[in-house]
């Protein structure tokens, strides 16, 4: 069975891990370094970026999540996920991963009452052409992506919010928040351990 970690320092763990079981996938709460081992997969989940990053560095977990990712685990992370594992984030300092090859800006669309839901499109998905329904709570927006990196998702207006780099993956919007599975399921196609999902995780982005 697929056994996927979800990094539960802080934020909105418990959401993944729900969506996970129910597709009948093997869940571990990740909070110290050993928990990393003999995992198909690591989500990074959404919450606050900041408080993330320094219990990541109080834990000794940001070595290991960098060494997980450069052995070629899938990592996933959703909305200050995304921002732990940018190698940048604009006008602010703060721990992170770093692996991505991609800037991004915090609170891009405003703060908590600014929260929204757009339908986005998702070429990855192949020939499931429904929109997904992006929920975006206090969420960062991707600047600039390096010359490696898969845009998969934009707004409407041209924002990005979806990539792919290799094995790492990127949403600016929290799947676990909504009733569709299709970026779990396109999550578990990446680890290869998950024929059913029916999504391939066939690169199918902008580069």
């Amino acid at each position: 069975m697929t056994r996927i970690g979800v990094l539960a320092l802080q934020g909105a763990f418990i959401e993944h891990e729900q969506v996970l079981r129910g597709l009948e996938v093997e869940v571990c709460q990740v909070r110290l370094p050993h928990q990393l081992e003999n995992l198909d997969g690591l989500i990074i989940p959404g919450g606050e970026s900041t408080t993330i990053g320094k219990l990541a560095v109080g834990y000794g977990l940001i070595e290991p999540i960098r060494e997980l990712a450069r052995c070629g685990v899938p990592v996933w992370g959703t909305c200050a996920g995304m921002i732990i594992l940018a190698r940048e984030v604009a006008g602010y300092e703060q721990p992170l991963v770093g692996l991505m090859d991609i800037v991004v800006r915090r609170n891009a669309f405003g703060g908590q009452v600014d929260s929204f839901v757009e339908d986005l499109q998702v070429p990855a998905f192949g020939q499931d052409a429904r929109p997904f329904p992006g929920v975006f709570i206090r969420a960062p927006l991707i600047e600039s992506v390096g010359p490696g990196v898969e845009i998969l998702v934009r707004l409407p207006e041209g924002g990005i919010v979806a990539v792919r780099q290799g094995n790492l993956l990127a949403t600016a919007f929290h799947p676990e928040l909504t009733g569709d599975s299709r970026f779990h399921r396109y999550f578990l196609a990446m680890t290869g351990g998950w024929a059913e999902s029916g999504l391939t995780a066939a690169g199918s982005g902008e580069r």
